[in-house]
């Protein structure tokens, strides 16, 4: 009889156990997570934070947005607010600082709070989305030197059979460490046929900046081949084309992957790009992040290893591709 009541009292257990774990057992509810954005009002990083929200909602996590709007110290003070508060089990960074941000990563963790890297190098090692500090649970994002090198072998196909090929080259913001290290690719596999003939600077915020600065090349540099820069630049350098008459024989290649750059590719407006998935980031970060608060580091996640064509876009094969965000 004793051994019956105790298998019962067994079972009970066993059965309670099986509910709580199907009712959430998970550490993660109830967690308060830091998202400490490079702009809000970039559209790329909206994206992924539509996505975030959304892993955040289903886990019974809240996400405190701060906007750095692209001040490095503006965010490093944001950083370590946070950090001082208290109120954040984990923090997911937008790094405007690379290896800069190290310190206060490293105050993060010895804090006990859980850190998640988005989109950008927090280290020195532009080659791999591997964590650069001990104990960082993730980081997300796509090697930027990669992301480079992949944009010059759309260059090179775009500038085949052209010697000289005229380029103008848009980058998002100079000196910051991904831009510089996304041109430091670039550089390394283009053809010597490649000629830089002009640089200009989109700052990721819509077209009107990369409008007006192509109209300034379009007055001083008539001979152009091919324009490259970041989706919502060449959306600008289109409008330009289109008020001095259409682009002509002047070949296009944004990187991003945006709807309209997807769109502007399969009209035939623009030669090519490269794909991007900002809402895939956010939403692997926010895993990454749920799976720390409940005791797993994830490590290096690459997004863009499952990207059809290694994310090359042309005309022949635009329709593998499906944007994740508008541009």
């Amino acid at each position: 009889m004793k051994n019956r009541r105790t298998a019962r009292w067994l079972a009970a257990l066993l059965a309670l156990a099986t509910l709580a774990s199907a009712c959430g057992g998970s550490d993660a509810e109830g967690s308060q997570v830091a998202y400490l954005s490079a702009s809000s009002a970039n559209t790329w990083l909206a994206a992924s934070l539509a996505e975030m929200e959304k892993v955040a909602a289903d886990e019974g996590i809240s996400i405190t947005e701060f906007d750095a709007a692209f001040d490095a110290a503006a965010q490093t003070q944001q950083f370590q607010d946070a950090v001082a508060s208290g109120q954040y089990d984990g923090i997911v960074l937008v790094s405007l600082s690379g290896a800069g941000s190290i310190p206060d990563v490293e105050a993060a963790l010895a804090e006990g709070i859980e850190v998640v890297v988005l989109n950008q190098v927090v280290g020195e090692d532009f080659t791999t989305a591997e964590p650069q500090v001990d104990g960082m649970a993730a980081a997300v994002f796509e090697p930027p030197l990669i992301r480079g090198e992949r944009i010059g072998e759309l260059t090179n196909q775009a500038c085949a059979g052209i010697d000289p090929c005229n380029v103008v080259y848009f980058y998002g913001i100079r000196g910051v460490p991904l831009d510089e290290a996304v041109r430091q690719g670039w550089d390394s596999v283009v053809d010597s046929s490649i000629n830089v003939v002009a640089e200009a600077e989109g700052q990721y915020a819509g077209p009107d900046v990369g409008l007006a600065a192509m109209q300034d090349i379009l007055v001083s540099t008539p001979d152009i081949d091919v324009v490259v820069g970041a989706d919502q630049s060449m959306q600008g350098v289109s409008l330009a084309y289109d008020d001095a008459g259409g682009v002509g024989d002047v070949k296009i290649i944004g990187f991003g992957g945006s709807s309209a750059a997807i769109n502007a590719i399969t009209a035939g407006e623009w030669w090519g790009g490269l794909y991007g998935a900002p809402g895939t980031e956010g939403r692997l970060a926010m895993e990454a992040m749920v799976e720390a608060l409940n005791g797993t580091d994830t490590g290096g996640v690459d997004p863009a290893l499952s990207v059809p064509n290694d994310g090359l876009m042309t005309q022949d094969n635009i329709g593998d591709f499906t944007p994740e965000w508008d541009g």
